[in-house]
């Protein structure tokens, strides 16, 4: 290995810009995709990413270890992009919700039920369902990203799913021979 082999080894996002800059550019399409799942608009959740890798940026010494760089950043980016979220209510709650009931309505029918559900649920759990089923992350990856148990992560995710499955199965309601029931149950609600 020449010398200059052995200091580009030993460089390290903390002292070297252009170190930082690649680790931050291997991770851009999962950013992206994170961020698009909470912000739904492609110019905030670009926004979104600016901000994090501002962030970055400026705490990049706090980081003790850099095998967790990816999750420290993505634990950034999470934040951030609940912080618009949380400005998003503030300044205009109902022109939100009417925005969202409109971009949801035009993606195809069969996913129009699940958007809404996720959307619906507490952010918590939407967490856990957009870096499940959206990014891919396994149960151990989603702990680690926000520092909670494997058990806690298991647990909101069946709760995220019970509360998605009941709530789909309320919009599948239907009326037989006068009767008010549910499709599937075969008997009638009272």
């Amino acid at each position: 290995m020449s010398h200059e082999e052995g200091e580009q080894a030993r460089k390290s996002i903390f002292d070297d810009q252009e170190t930082l800059i690649n680790r931050i550019h291997q991770e851009r399409e999962k950013m992206y995709g994170i961020a698009f799942a909470y912000l739904r608009n492609e110019q905030d959740a670009l926004e979104a990413i600016q901000e994090t890798v501002c962030r970055v940026w400026m705490k990049r010494r706090g980081l003790r270890d850099e095998r967790y760089f990816a999750t420290w950043m993505i634990r950034i980016l999470i934040n951030v992009c609940m912080d618009e979220r949380k400005k998003r209510k503030r300044e205009q709650p109902s022109e939100n919700i009417l925005t969202g009931i409109a971009a949801v309505q035009q993606e195809p029918s069969d996913r129009v039920g699940m958007a809404e559900q996720v959307a619906k649920l507490k952010p918590k759990y939407r967490m856990i369902i957009v870096l499940k089923y959206y990014r891919d992350l396994t149960i151990t990856e989603i702990g680690e990203l926000l520092d909670k148990p494997d058990g806690t992560i298991r647990t909101w995710l069946h709760k995220a799913l019970k509360e998605m499955r009941m709530a789909m199965n309320e919009g599948e309601e239907e009326i037989k021979d006068g009767r008010f029931t549910k499709k599937g149950w075969g008997r009638s609600r009272g």
